[in-house]
């Protein structure tokens, strides 16, 4: 069984997307934020793989029905999903994990990612940035998230070699655009005034 975590903190203004705020301000980037985790949590639900877990920083009540809700605890991001993966590795299922940055990552990508995880290790998404919009793992070991500097254009590189290291398979997916800078709204073909979805999206294929 495979199950989506997304991660995630709560939509609060001043705290989330805060590089957004000098186009959006403190309580547009945190609408931007709300929306986009529940827009995230209706593709993982439709993608129908398997449960979808919140893992949560922070509260939130917004929380759609069949999402289930855990707390990220304590430690750096790193720190956080290693402890995720060994929790869900260990009882068995096999874990995707996705932020909620990435537009793209629809329930038909989700669903191949899934595919891919049936016949490799783990299987990863790229962003442009740099980073990554998805990690799905089948085994668990530490050292792919240990060490990281999170948030810098190297995530993405230093964790495929973290995999390579470990001679596990591993399929690399589309790369995608994470909405993180004033830029990426209208490349994302968001709306920055009302921050809702523009009719054309350049980046989705």
């Amino acid at each position: 069984m495979t199950r989506i975590v997304i991660f995630a903190k709560a939509p609060v203004p001043g705290q989330v997307k805060t590089r957004l705020i000098p186009a959006l301000g403190e309580e547009g980037a945190a609408a931007l934020a709300h929306r986009m985790l529940l827009d995230t949590c209706r593709e993982a639900l439709a993608a129908a793989v398997g449960p979808v877990e919140l893992c949560l920083s922070g509260s939130f009540s917004d929380v759609p029905q069949g999402v289930e809700v855990t707390d990220q605890g304590e430690g750096d991001l790193g720190e956080r999903l290693a402890r995720a993966a060994q929790r869900l590795i260990g009882q068995g299922e096999a874990a995707i994990f996705i932020g909620t940055d990435c537009p793209q990552l629809d329930a038909d990508r989700l669903k191949r990612a899934c595919s891919e995880l049936e016949r490799h290790d783990a299987v990863i998404h790229p962003t442009f940035d740099g980073g990554y919009a998805l990690l799905g793992l089948n085994r668990h070991d530490a050292s792919v998230f240990s060490g990281i500097e999170w948030s810098t254009p190297s995530v993405g590189a230093d964790t495929i070699a973290r995999i390579a290291a470990l001679d596990w398979s591993l399929h690399v997916g589309d790369t995608l655009l994470d909405v993180d800078e004033p830029e990426d709204l209208e490349a994302a073909g968001l709306d920055a005034q009302a921050g809702r979805k523009a009719s054309a999206t350049p980046f989705m294929q």
